[in-house]
């Protein structure tokens, strides 16, 4: 991974503003790009860049942050997740760019629960109640 890719993971998994990147992206960075609105979110998602286009790498990260957050409750209450490896960040643009353009009004995030419901889980070998975060 290049330090420029790195440094944009970072600032957008922790949704800081990312520098120089104009005014078009930084909103979104600090608003949180899960839940912004799928209208403006769909303008500004560009799927020839790939992971060139800062504004799919925030979407990538925080789907892959999501999806690995919802993975600790399914784990925790069954003993199954949802393979990540699966979604590349074709997938992901292509699935959120789709729903935001039928559903201007909502937000991805319901593109991306909806996405983890319908997914195949994958059994695990899980101890309940191994993490804590507690202690």
């Amino acid at each position: 991974m290049s330090p420029k890719l790195a440094g944009v993971l970072f600032y957008a998994a922790l949704g800081l503003p990312l520098p120089n990147l104009g005014a078009q992206a930084e909103p979104l960075a600090t608003q949180g790009i899960g839940t912004s609105s799928c209208g403006r979110l769909v303008t500004d998602l560009v799927p020839s860049e790939g992971l060139n286009n800062p504004v799919n790498i925030m979407l990538y990260a925080w789907v892959q942050g999501y999806i690995s957050a919802a993975n600790i409750a399914l784990l925790e209450d069954g003993s199954k997740h949802v393979d990540l490896s699966t979604l590349d960040e074709g997938k992901v643009l292509d699935l959120v760019i789709g729903y935001c353009r039928a559903n201007p009004e909502k937000k991805p995030v319901t593109a991306i629960d909806e996405l983890i419901r319908k997914s195949t889980k994958v059994k695990a070998k899980w101890e309940s109640g191994t993490i804590d975060w507690d202690g």
